[in-house]
């Protein structure tokens, strides 16, 4: 009785994807309110019980309009998770490229990146379930808002009163395809520093997967988990910590800003 049941509704649902799909959202880029420049920062990236898991760091530079950023985080069981993001920053924030590589065991699936902002194309390298090194490329219909490794740049410069923000992101599971990024800020977390306590802007970033895949993949447990971003506003926003997978169906971790420490000569 339950399979007559559960069958006419999943047929249901996905009859109203057809005839209802979801509604077109804003698709324009984030304007630049705060300019990107020099920046080299240290990061660490932690489970939810706070062991240690990487170390890393994000450099970026900027010539012009052109900004570039580089991230790495080195795994202790020797994983890397790479990225490398040109973005332009004349009165909109626009994706140029962006090449993210993760490898080693604490990756479910080794994946090589790469996202042409300008042609739309995305190439994909990855090793499947039997070991095969595989390649598949696609051409995207990439929007204005497209984020791939923007986030936080973007995020600086979203207001923490607007009470939804749409982004775009071209995504690889392994499989190239546009998803919506739906960005709403949840509240204030106190924290401190240096002795005094600040409120960081929490952000929720959930993944639309849009379509009839949107409405089978939390019936199937494909819905992507959401990620949360804490923000320091003010006239000088910055990234404070973030908690989500760095991959579709991985764990939730943590990755917040770390200071070096000092070995005695």
């Amino acid at each position: 009785m339950m399979k007559l049941i559960r069958f006419p509704a999943l047929a249901l649902l996905l009859m109203s994807a057809l005839l209802f799909p979801s509604p077109v959202l804003s698709q324009s880029p984030v304007p630049v309110l705060y300019t990107e420049g020099v920046v080299h920062g240290f990061l660490v990236l932690s489970d939810l019980d706070g062991r240690t898991l990487a170390d890393g760091d994000v450099r970026q530079v900027a010539r012009g309009d052109r900004v570039t950023s580089h991230t790495i985080l080195r795994f202790k069981d020797g994983s890397v998770n790479e990225e490398t993001v040109v973005y332009s920053q004349r009165r909109t924030f626009r994706l140029i490229n962006d090449h993210q590589v993760q490898k080693g065991p604490a990756f479910k699936q080794p994946m090589d990146v790469l996202v042409d902002g300008l042609t739309g194309q995305v190439t994909v390298h990855y090793t499947d379930d039997s070991g095969k090194e595989k390649t598949v490329t696609e051409r995207l219909k990439l929007p204005a808002n497209v984020s791939n490794g923007m986030i936080l740049t973007l995020l600086k410069n979203i207001r923490p009163d607007v009470p939804l923000t749409t982004l775009s992101m071209a995504a690889a599971a392994p499989k190239p395809r546009l998803v919506k990024l739906l960005i709403s800020p949840e509240g204030e977390d106190s924290f401190s520093a240096g002795g005094l306590t600040h409120k960081a802007t929490r952000y929720v970033v959930k993944v639309d997967i849009g379509g009839v895949a949107g409405v089978v993949a939390p019936l199937v447990g494909k819905q992507p988990q959401d990620t949360h971003v804490w923000m320091l506003g003010g006239d000088a926003p910055c990234f404070v910590k973030s908690e989500g997978p760095l991959y579709p169906g991985g764990p939730i971790w943590r990755i917040e800003l770390t200071s070096p420490d000092w070995h005695n000569h």
